[in-house]
Parts: structure tokens; sequence; C-alpha cells
């Protein structure tokens, strides 16, 4: 299991680790609805017992990507019918957009660098069209302007959203299309431009 991690950002736990690898190949369409997830292949798979397992598959049904079934066990959920995803897409722009607002406000160095070393990952996951890479960069990037320009209850709210929404990324020409999205972004809010950084959001979350 890869231990990689960018500066500034805390050591992950073995269990954080996992729940994200496997939030983000869920959220890339990696593993169809109502696939089971064995607790004994997922251990042997990261290498190592199934403790973390049960208690990244745990952290995962509580934000709605995976669903407990009685005698089913956990399973991936289906993505939500269309007009709940319209509804809750509609929920994580304002959210966002809120957030933005003292995102900007607040702006120091260290967002900066922060937003940029996402960018860089993502480009890298980009370059190698890898799609669970790409996942992660993207849900790192939206959830680090949550929870400087918000709060940690609106961070909670906004994660059970974007998990339950699954991003369209098929809709891509190119993987590098998504780094050119997200990098206007990063622009807009590095210049303190509110209204293009809302304007460059707005495009990306579709």
């Amino acid at each position: 299991m890869s231990m990689t991690r960018t500066m500034a950002s805390p050591i992950r736990s073995v269990r954080e680790q996992i729940a994200d690898q496997l939030r983000n190949e869920i959220l890339a369409d990696l593993f169809p609805a109502d696939e089971p997830m064995r607790e004994a292949a997922l251990a042997e798979r990261f290498g190592t017992s199934r403790g973390p397992i049960r208690d990244a598959l745990l952290q995962l049904s509580q934000e709605g990507a995976l669903v407990y079934k009685p005698n089913s066990g956990v399973r991936v959920s289906a993505p939500v019918a269309n007009g709940e995803r319209t509804l809750m897409m509609t929920l994580r722009k304002r959210i966002e957009f809120d957030a933005l607002k003292g995102f900007v406000r607040n702006f120091n160095e260290t967002d900066e660098h922060n937003l940029r070393g996402t960018l860089d990952v993502m480009r890298a996951a980009c370059v190698k069209k890898d799609l669970p890479g790409i996942v992660g960069s993207d849900i790192a990037l939206h959830r680090r302007i949550v929870r400087r320009g918000g709060s940690e209850q609106m961070e909670a709210v906004w994660q059970s959203i974007a998990v339950r929404i699954r991003m369209d990324y098929s809709r891509l020409r190119n993987h590098m299309s998504i780094h050119r999205e997200h990098e206007r972004i990063v622009e807009a809010i590095v210049s303190g431009d509110l209204k293009d950084a809302r304007k460059a959001l707005e495009l990306n979350l579709i």
C-alpha cells in the first residue's frame, strides 16, 4: 500500500489510507454498485490485519460510499437517482460557494503551497491516467476550500454529499482537462478574484 504524502499534510493512519484508496476507487467507478467488500481479500491486498479494514469499511459506510445489507455484508452503494443528485449538487455548490468567500478572505502562503501541491499531485495522476489518483486530488482540493473557508460541521456535511454525488469523470475529453479546470480555480483564488473563482468552481461542479 502506498504511504506517500504531500508536504504540510499530517501522517495518515493505516485505516485512513485504506479508506482514502477505496473511496477514490469507488468514486472512479472501479467497483460496480452492490459489489461486496470482503475483509479477507482487502486485508491481503493492503497487507494488513482485518482491524484497519473493518474500521475503513465502517467509515466509508458512514460516509455513504458503502452500505451494509443484512445477510449480505458490506457492499458498494448505488449512485443516487438523478433528481436526488440535482438537489445534492445544489447543496454542494451552496456549501463550496459560501466557503470560498472565507477562504479567499483568509488566504495565506500556506494555503497557496497546499493548493499548488495538490495540483502537482493531480497533474501527475493525469499524466499516468490514474483515475483514482485524480479523484483523490480532486476531493482534496475541494475539501481544503470547505475546511479553510467554512467549518468542521460544514466539512462533514460536504463530505457526505460529495461521496454520494459521484462526479461524472467520463465527461472528460482527456485526463488533463480536469487539471486545467482546477488550475483555473486555484489561480483565481491566489489572485483574490472571488468572482472568477466562483465561475471556475461553477464550471467544474457539473
